[in-house]
């Protein structure tokens, strides 16, 4: 490999409007892998906020991926689930198929360490959803799930669906997963998971999931819950406010409301696992086919910024979209 050479990335210009980008890449030091792109992962809730420029001022530092460049609200590369082949690197690396937390591009080079290869049974082009499963993993575990729990998971985007999946799991639980869009079905039927609409769903919950994104899930899910009951909220909102109505049952019944973030992992359990521990255990849970009925849609790299706005646009019902590169980058 030549001192530099280029690769070609995704940039969000301005809001509402991406194009691609040439890079220059250094060659790879002998800590660092050369990694060859075959698929990215779109985590379509957070990646429409930065492609929209709803990213709030105060929480431009937290938000950095963690090979983002350039900074909010634009010009601004950004993204967190490449699937790739080393190119070149250590031996125990090189050829093999990784995962790494990277922007939509082409090619990269980056520190051998934060690479991860795909475990035996695990296709790449499933791989794309390992950042959802991740996040799903962490709700779960902030939900403190039970056996025997009745539950709701309000919003069958990835993340909903992957946690009532996850959930639906545990011995003698009751998951229902709720959406406004009655067409999620199949898709709960297809990942073993019970299925309704808000104007049925079951009430006096031990527990609710929000992962809607919008203000009404998060308050049908307070309305789900009976006495002592959960919720735990998901969403990222952005910018903006949402209402809440706190002077009735959520006083009365002694509800609680706690946040989910992906980025911190439960306090309970630092002592014994860290971030590749977590990713480990995600890649190992997507080895099951049926979670292909998370990706809704594929384009090519090139076909990504004219895409990009219809995706994510309010009117999306996206799920998972995968892009493609090509075999050159």
């Amino acid at each position: 490999m030549p001192l530099t050479e280029t690769a070609s990335a995704l940039w969000i210009t301005r809001p509402h409007t991406a194009e691609i980008r040439p890079e220059t890449l250094e060659a790879p030091l002998d800590d660092q892998v050369l990694v060859r792109a075959l698929y990215s992962g779109v985590s379509r809730g957070t990646e429409s906020l930065v492609f929209n420029a709803r990213v709030p001022p105060s929480e431009y530092a937290r938000m950095r991926a963690p090979f983002q460049a350039g900074d909010f609200p634009t010009p601004v590369k950004y993204g967190y689930c490449s699937i790739g082949v080393v190119e070149k690197g250590p031996e125990t690396l090189r050829d093999k198929p990784v995962f790494c937390l990277y922007p939509h591009q082409t090619r990269y080079v980056v520190p051998a360490s934060v690479v991860v290869p795909l475990p035996e049974g695990l296709p790449a082009q499933r791989a794309v959803l390992t950042a959802n499963m991740e996040t799903a993993i962490n709700g779960v575990w902030d939900a403190s799930v039970q056996p025997g729990e009745r539950l709701c998971v309000v919003g069958a985007g990835v993340v909903g669906a992957l946690v009532a999946y996850l959930c639906a799991q545990i011995p003698g639980t009751r998951v229902h997963l709720i959406d406004i869009n009655p067409e999620r079905q199949a898709l709960a039927a297809a990942l073993g998971v019970e299925f309704c609409t808000p104007d049925n769903a079951p009430t006096d919950q031990d527990g609710v999931i929000h992962a809607s994104g919008h203000g009404e899930g998060l308050r049908l899910g307070l309305s789900l819950l009976g006495s002592e009951g959960r919720l735990i909220e998901m969403s990222w909102f952005g910018e903006g406010d949402t209402a809440l109505a706190l002077g009735g049952a959520f006083h009365s019944q002694r509800l609680s409301i706690k946040a989910s973030q992906v980025g911190q992992l439960p306090a309970a359990l630092k002592p014994r696992w860290d971030y590749r521990r977590r990713l480990m255990l995600a890649l190992e849970l997507l080895k099951d086919e049926r979670l292909d009925h998370l990706i809704s849609g594929e384009c090519t790299f090139d076909e990504f910024p004219q895409a990009a706005p219809s995706l994510f646009g309010p009117r999306s019902q996206a799920l998972c979209h995968r892009i493609t590169y090509p075999v050159t980058g």
